[in-house]
């Protein structure tokens, strides 16, 4: 008897420290996987035109397009770890993922600054809720060196020139990287991978719950400069960068939706997001502060949701950010706890419901 009551005990205390799943939270449906590609500075006019990027547009208007989502902050780095994690941190740069206030090590240019912040974090974040429900996830990237790699950046071969600004693969762009659990995982080089594994995932249909998907930044709309960037990676070239990063993105949903999984029974979503504006405009919403350096609102964004199961041609005019997609993920993977801001109901941060709902 003392036996068994000492094995209930334990099974209570590990129960207690795994996330409560549920059904339905908020209105928003249990997911099997959400794929979540990001892509680079641009502001919604810019995206939702069918002329510059035909695509996109074509999606959001067949399936959920959410008008007003915003980002966090400029420039890019802290918006891929407020969608992880909740928050900035209170990083407002693009310096190296282990940098630390007065770090004299390469990439960390900002570090003298009286405002700077950890780069890695020490906080849970999306990937850490999943494993603790039972769920798995990984980050996709697109010319990554190696899997697990932590290099800060990383070029092509066939054109790079061996400068940081021709860099196709770069972790500023990667969120998980800049988690101080991630950088520890011995699991690492499963969970951060490249496009070959993405490749082998989608034909063998072996998916993670929830897959980050981040293309190279000729192929994100960031663009390059340099000896050997073709015309249509050019940063300056923005009208043939938007329709490269397009054509990219319609070409990743298609595949997608060529899976078995998306044409289950089980509910499927891809959302196409933005880290930030194009400009350094400060549009914001949902639990920003404008006059935090690291908070103050990147933009007004395009976010379209596309759906197996779900709404067609849905238009939201609810105002959202990446806390409140944060909080939508944790709501489709039935995990009723919040992190960070994705908690800030009150400050408006809000499940997009209308978009990931499915019919009865």
């Amino acid at each position: 008897m003392r036996r068994l009551a000492a094995s209930i005990a334990v099974v209570l205390t590990v129960a207690s420290a795994v996330p409560a799943l549920a059904a339905v939270l908020e209105g928003v449906p249990r997911y099997d996987h959400v794929f979540v590609i990001v892509e680079e500075n641009k502001d919604y006019d810019q995206i939702l035109d069918p002329a510059s990027a035909p695509n996109i547009a074509d999606l959001a208007a067949r399936y959920g397009d959410a008008t007003r989502f915003y980002g966090e902050v400029h420039p890019s780095e802290a918006n891929y770890i407020a969608l992880l994690g909740g928050d900035t941190f209170g990083i407002h740069d693009d310096d190296a993922f282990y940098c630390k206030a007065g770090s004299t090590r390469p990439l960390c240019d900002g570090a003298m600054a009286s405002d700077y912040a950890d780069h890695t974090v020490h906080a849970p974040h999306l990937g850490d809720q999943l494993v603790a429900a039972g769920l798995d996830w990984k980050g996709y990237y697109e010319s990554l060196p190696e899997p697990g790699s932590l290099a800060v950046v990383a070029g092509d071969p066939l054109f790079d020139n061996g400068t940081r600004k021709t860099a196709l693969y770069a972790s500023k762009h990667s969120g998980f990287m800049n988690f101080a659990d991630v950088q520890s995982d011995p699991r690492r080089g499963d969970r951060i991978v490249g496009f070959d594994q993405l490749d082998r995932d989608l034909a063998s249909g072996n998916l993670p719950a929830f897959a980050l998907i981040v293309p190279n930044q000729c192929n994100e709309m960031h663009g390059l400069h340099g000896d050997g960037v073709p015309a249509d990676c050019d940063g300056d070239n923005k009208a043939a960068l938007i329709r490269r990063g397009d054509a990219y993105a319609g070409a990743l949903v298609k595949r997608i939706q060529a899976t078995h999984a998306w044409a289950s029974k089980g509910n499927v979503a891809i959302v196409i997001t933005f880290d930030e504006g194009a400009g350094k405009t400060r549009e914001g919403c949902c639990a920003v502060t404008p006059n935090a350096p690291s908070n103050f609102g990147g933009g007004h964004i395009p976010t379209i949701v596309i759906t197996n199961h779900g709404p067609r041609g849905v238009r939201d005019d609810t105002a959202y950010n990446h806390y409140s997609l944060l909080r939508t993920l944790e709501d489709a993977f039935g995990i009723n706890q919040r992190l960070g801001h994705a908690a800030d109901g009150k400050k408006g941060v809000r499940a997009m419901t209308p978009l990931f709902a499915v019919a009865p």
